[in-house]
């Protein structure tokens, strides 16, 4: 079975209808669109990122309805394959991302995609990790619900090893789940942290699954050894009491000290950081301060 993208939406919502109905182990492609949802292309400038409808932004495509579906279940989705776009999007959308104060101003970036790289800048190129960054079901909750935030039954996780070999299980909401996808990435690193990674549309593979009775509390994720990074990397720190500000303080540890080692632009560097930079916390336990860290592979500033 093979799904265009054209049959999108742009909220969760238990009402919309089901655009197929799958059998529990079915295989099945979906197209999925750009995270802008057309509304950015090859030729579009910073002017076109500010101008952006949020309303329009993270299209999925579906609902599939998976038979026999029930609340308390569990979907077992295993990602067979991904075939990403030849161009994908990079910005800096302003209002939006973890250094968002430090940025204020729409920049973008265009990628060319090709022999398992994103150009990001001209030289800079970056390792193509296919990911789905939204996928999930829909939420028992009468109405429409944002399709940004992510929630107990998935959504716009963001999680980079949700890709080729991955298997992720989510609870079941509603009966026939109404699974939806979208948000590919060509390469993105953990925390997003100017808000996109190289987003591109995507062809993606898939086998869904029912497990009676298994609903997980929250997304369950079995990755792929494919997904990992293992090369000798640059890593900054953020200490502090509070999560979130160390989150910013390694990040713009990190954007400095590339800005510095490659007299790259800094809003450049925030962006690299994004699509291929990994955010982890590194220690929660020695208080009254924690340690959140960014990882980037050192080979990436060659």
């Amino acid at each position: 079975m093979h799904f265009p993208r054209t049959s999108v939406h742009n909220a969760w919502d238990n009402a919309i209808a089901p655009i197929a109905a799958i059998a529990p182990g079915a295989e099945l492609t979906v197209e999925t669109t750009d995270a802008s949802g057309g509304q950015l292309g090859p030729a579009s400038g910073a002017a076109d990122v500010a101008a952006l409808d949020f309303g329009r932004v993270n299209p999925v495509t579906g609902p599939f309805l998976v038979e026999g579906a029930e609340p308390g279940d569990a979907l077992v989705i295993d990602v067979l394959d991904m075939a990403v776009g030849g161009w994908g999007w990079t910005a800096c959308i302003p209002g939006f991302g973890l250094l968002a104060d430090d940025f204020p101003d729409a920049h973008l970036r265009v990628s060319t995609i090709a022999d398992g790289a994103a150009e990001l800048l001209p030289g800079m190129r970056v390792p193509v990790v296919p990911m789905i960054g939204t996928i999930g079901v829909a939420p028992p909750e009468p109405g429409a619900h944002s399709i940004v935030p992510p929630r107990r039954w998935g959504g716009n996780m963001d999680v980079r090893h949700i890709g080729p070999g991955a298997r992720l299980v989510l609870p079941v909401g509603v009966d026939g789940a109404l699974l939806s996808l979208g948000d590919a990435h060509a390469a993105m690193g953990d925390g997003e942290v100017c808000g996109t990674g190289v987003e591109t549309d995507a062809a993606v593979r898939l086998r869904v699954d029912v497990r009676r009775g298994a609903a997980p509390s929250t997304p369950v994720i079995e990755t792929d050894p494919r997904t990992q990074r293992t090369g000798a990397a640059l890593v900054t720190t953020g200490i502090g009491p509070d999560l979130m500000e160390a989150s910013r303080d390694a990040a713009r540890a990190l954007v400095a000290e590339v800005a510095a080692r490659t007299g790259m632009a800094p809003v450049d560097a925030y962006l690299l950081a994004s699509v291929a930079a990994d955010l982890k916390i590194s220690e929660v336990v020695d208080a009254p301060n924690w340690i959140v860290s960014a990882h980037l592979e050192l080979s990436l500033l060659a």
